[in-house]
């Protein structure tokens, strides 16, 4: 699957006919979520299968349409997808429950909802004249996509849903294709060990540190202004709106130079190295640090990881993730532990080996995806398990790796 992203351009009129629809969304998940509590108030892991279940909650969607007039105007596949939106919360606040995760994250009613989802009716688009109707009670008519991707690749078949975003800087669509993107390149040679930092972005493990952009940072000047004219602003006035509105094109300034870095830094990688290996850390525990947590968001390594693991798939490679302890604490060059606290920036041990600490990190991360891919043909096992096995037989797999250009596992 593959999603492209067009602008929407209409008329004021338009817009808000779609403000409409996305109410409309919201008002249908929102009864949903009711539904299901009602059904069973005292809803957890042990009455799960009692309740509401997904089909009684899209079952519930129809009734919905038949009850309200204005909400029948909306199109039946968005009013079901509406439905199915509800149940992800409800499956995500059992999925906790029975894994114990504390506090448990009880399904919660949308009070900004920003998007309509369409299936594969609802819509008609004109991929050579870029435009897009859409076609149910509204009446929101034609709009003009503007975007790069070529739309007209792709047969109206392939298209499995269409997505309206609100954003502070206008209306976005959305294309789901049902296509699969890969492409061949040959085979470079080179492994990777990535070590996150806050210090710098990461460490890689030939010693070269990437710089962290720190994109947040250097725009909270600006955010702290904005916000003040935000509080100044009357409640429910319109210039409290457009305050509003010049504060969250700031912060989508933000969002979007993150995934730019992102994606264009965990291209270069992919490209370049036939194994990447990183650490995989648990974000949502870290960030409940209350004196690092705007440092560690701002760094996104979370989307950093998802997007390495995405041009894996793209580009054939390996990719794997690591288990991040004692990565620090242990030598890379004899194997013992050396502890050492986070004001200790250098790695010293008595093997006479004497690197910066995130650089030893990366050497391990390195060390612990070769070791793990050629024994289980998994990564994520603990150093403490793997300094006992052999590096050679790591390098020999991953010579097969690059001869026979094995995908990512």
């Amino acid at each position: 699957m593959i999603n492209l992203e067009y602008k929407l351009y209409g008329s004021d009129a338009q817009y808000r006919l779609i403000d409409e629809a996305i109410r409309t969304t919201q008002f249908v998940r929102n009864s949903c979520i009711r539904y299901w509590m009602d059904s069973n108030p005292k809803n957890s892991k042990e009455t799960e299968g009692k309740s509401a279940g997904k089909y009684d909650l899209v079952r519930y969607t129809t009734q919905l349409r038949k009850d309200f007039l204005w909400c029948k105007k909306l199109n039946s596949t968005a009013v079901q997808n509406a439905g199915e939106r509800a149940w992800s919360s409800v499956a995500r606040f059992y999925d906790n429950c029975k894994k114990g995760i504390k506090p448990v994250s009880y399904p919660k009613f949308k009070k900004n909802n920003r998007s309509v989802e369409y299936k594969q009716s609802g819509w008609k688009v004109d991929a050579k004249q870029k435009h897009i109707t859409f076609t149910d009670g509204f009446g929101i008519g034609t709009l003009k996509l503007k975007g790069t991707w070529d739309l007209s690749l792709y047969s109206s078949d392939l298209i499995k849903r269409v997505r309206i975003v609100k954003r502070a800087d206008g209306y976005y669509v959305q294309f789901c294709i049902n296509v699969e993107r890969s492409l061949e390149l040959e085979p470079s040679g080179k492994t990777l060990g990535l070590d996150v930092g806050l210090k710098s972005f990461y460490t890689d493990s030939n010693g070269k540190e990437e710089p962290n952009p720190k994109f947040l940072r250097k725009a909270e000047k600006k955010l702290r202004k904005l916000q003040r004219r935000v509080s100044r602003k009357e409640l429910g006035s319109n210039n409290r709106k457009k305050a509003v509105n010049r504060l969250g094109r700031v912060h989508l300034e933000v969002q979007r130079q993150r995934k730019d870095h992102a994606v264009k830094l965990a291209r270069c990688l992919m490209m370049s190295h036939d194994l990447v290996a990183i650490e995989d850390l648990r974000v949502k525990n870290m960030v409940r640090n209350r004196k690092l947590s705007k440092s560690i968001s701002d760094a996104s390594w979370s989307q950093f990881r998802t997007w390495l693991e995405y041009y894996g798939k793209v580009f054939g490679k390996v990719f794997g993730k690591v288990n991040p302890a004692y990565t620090t604490q242990l030598c890379s060059s004899c194997g013992k532990i050396v502890k050492k606290d986070l004001k200790q920036r250098e790695h010293i041990c008595g093997c006479g080996l004497h690197l910066d600490r995130d650089h030893n990190a990366a050497l391990n991360i390195l060390k612990a995806g070769l070791r793990t891919v050629g024994h289980t043909g998994t990564i994520g096992e603990t150093l403490e398990t793997l300094v006992e096995t052999e590096e050679d037989q790591g390098l020999r797999f991953l010579a097969s790796v690059v001869e026979t250009r094995i995908p990512r596992f």
